[in-house]
């Protein structure tokens, strides 16, 4: 079992070029910062690479993080044969939220990013089928989490009860 100090260093080792950050100074588990256009070959090496196997994609979250005006999305990653998690996360800017996918690592990542774009608006490139999951197929009125969403007052000609 590898702790979050030792998973970051196979990161360095084996991405030396990429922009990796430890942060450990907050109250939760350690978080590994990466660049939202590598996510994917970092998530690659951490399921494939034999010391980590990090099979399990258990949560991605997508979150609004206005005052420094980006989204960024948490990626809560497991191990069912080490068992070992590390938490990941990758920010991006408002106003053109570009994240690699990750379903060709982890096929559960398809409805979880679905649901970030859909939500908050954060596209990720190469996704198969990167389309509404819970909103309308129609809607144009934003993003319902992001900090500056204002509810409409109609939809589809109807007012809608808030």
């Amino acid at each position: 079992m590898k702790k979050a100090e030792e998973i970051f260093q196979l990161l360095k080792d084996n991405f030396p070029a990429s922009n990796l950050e430890l942060k450990t100074d907050q109250p939760t588990e350690a978080i590994i910062i990466a660049s939202p256009l590598e996510i994917d070959k970092i998530c690659f090496f951490l399921h494939d690479a034999p010391e980590l196997l990090f099979d399990d994609l258990m949560n991605l979250s997508g979150v609004d993080e206005p005052k420094a005006g980006l989204l960024a999305v948490y990626y809560h990653l497991g191990s069912t044969k080490i068992k070992h998690k590390i938490t990941l996360k990758v920010s991006t800017d408002r106003n053109k939220p570009e994240v690699s996918t990750l379903t060709e690592v982890w096929k559960s990542a398809d409805w979880h990013e679905r649901e970030a774009y859909d939500l908050l608006g954060i596209i990720f490139l190469n996704h198969p089928d990167l389309r509404r999951i819970l909103m309308p197929y129609d809607w144009d009125a934003g993003y319902p989490l992001r900090k500056d969403y204002e509810n409409p007052e109609f939809y589809q000609g109807m007012k809608v009860p808030y």
